[in-house]
């Protein structure tokens, strides 16, 4: 096993049989933290997202390389390894590799797998102590759990772009697949809780994880809306449901996000705006102005509209009310605070010379997250894997690639 000792999770082995999002999105993650990532792959094509370009990462020279940079955001930290599954051979390395793995991650249908014997019942059979996650759009059972599930779909029958969009505007998609990052970190805190379980009982178990049940879970205050007042949330644009004022509110030269939580830094607005709305008993609480909103807000806009963003900024943040502006992804790789808390990493790579990516966030003080490899080449560590983890010698390493096992 590939270990590394300073790193919390170096004592795991993880077998990734995902593709495209939610699931390397989670062993990405495990990954970071220290675990070993084998990620098997189809031959000749691998992961779906290798081929979602462009943008295609540049070389050294600046030209395109077949690298997309879809699939360079969710598989650092792994070894690839082509196995062609459809054939028993291929089924028989899967199965070898299960025995000797801690967790066992796949997004395939519902029982996809089952057909080539690598399932739950089958795999835990042979290693009592595999923790196997499931990934799928609604799960192992329900009405649902045949359908194919993908992230703009679940964001649509999640309740989620019901409440994204202008009031009257079409119901809007959020502009990344946060349903399946989400899922993905759900995933990781299910495997980790798996794993604490393992520790105590000595046994494996099955986690069965669908996007469906993620995205509903995750409407958060605005599920507990509709289940107090029995009233479906709808679209507000960039406003809150619970909190006055919240929202994106228009500068001399563009806009600014205002995000005021609570009275006092309410009155401490007012103050810099010079108004006298905190001692208007309309808007001096909070309830009063959600009660409000459609006479404050726009008394509001008149206001703001007359400084530009920084100047507001500059003021609001001196009086510490909560307030920014709304960058570009450019302006956030240029912020100060980003770049200080080193958000953008660098690691060498054989097809560009060296890829730019994004950082995993979690700071621990005794086990930091490390960055060993970039997102590897199709099947780059296939023969080396075979070889460490299961004995594999050359000739038979050859044998299986003449039959396009491997």
């Amino acid at each position: 096993m590939t270990t590394h000792a300073a790193s919390a999770l170096s004592h795991l082995r993880v077998l990734d049989l995902s593709r495209v999002l939610a699931g390397p999105w989670a062993t990405q993650l495990l990954g970071d933290l220290g675990a070993e990532i084998i990620k098997i792959e189809r031959p000749g094509s691998g992961d779906d997202t290798r081929a979602w370009g462009p943008p295609w990462v540049k070389d050294e020279a600046g030209e395109p390389t077949d690298v997309a940079a879809y699939y360079l955001c969710t598989n650092r930290n792994k070894r690839s390894v082509t196995i062609d599954f459809t054939q028993p051979e291929g089924q028989a390395l899967v199965r070898e590799l299960a025995m000797k793995c801690d967790v066992l991650v796949e997004n395939f249908k519902v029982g996809g797998l089952a057909q080539y014997g690598l399932d739950y019942a089958t795999l835990s059979a042979l290693n009592p102590r595999l923790i196997y996650c499931s990934i799928t759009g609604f799960g192992q059972d329900g009405p649902y759990a045949e359908r194919a599930g993908y992230d703009f779909l679940i964001q649509g029958m999640g309740g989620l772009m019901s409440l994204t969009g202008q009031p009257d505007g079409p119901p809007t998609k959020v502009g990344v697949a946060l349903t399946d990052v989400l899922t993905g970190l759900y995933a990781s805190n299910a495997i980790l809780a798996a794993l604490a379980w393992r520790e105590r009982s000595g046994r494996g178990q099955h986690i069965d994880l669908a996007l469906l049940d993620v995205q509903v879970a995750c409407l958060a205050n605005q599920a507990m809306n509709y289940l107090a007042s029995g009233r479906a949330p709808q679209r507000m644009g960039n406003a809150h449901p619970n909190i006055v004022p919240y929202d994106a509110l228009p500068t001399a030269d563009g806009h600014m996000i205002l995000a005021i939580g609570n009275d006092g830094q309410f009155a401490r607005f007012c103050k810099e705006a010079g108004t006298e709305w905190a001692q208007d008993e309309r808007f001096a609480t909070n309830a009063a102005r959600v009660k409000h909103r459609d006479t404050l807000i726009p008394a509001m806009h008149a206001v703001t509209r007359t400084r530009s963003t920084a100047d507001w900024i500059a003021a609001l943040e001196s009086a510490a009310v909560p307030c920014g502006p709304i960058n570009d992804i450019g302006q956030v790789f240029d912020d100060p605070q980003v770049q200080h808390r080193g958000m953008k990493i660098a690691l060498p790579h054989r097809a560009a010379g060296e890829v730019p990516l994004v950082a995993n966030p979690i700071q621990l003080s005794e086990t930091p997250v490390a960055y060993h490899n970039a997102p590897p080449g199709l099947g780059a560590d296939t023969r080396a894997v075979l070889a460490e983890m299961l004995g594999k010698q050359p000739a038979e390493l050859d044998q299986l690639a003449a039959k396009g096992a491997i």
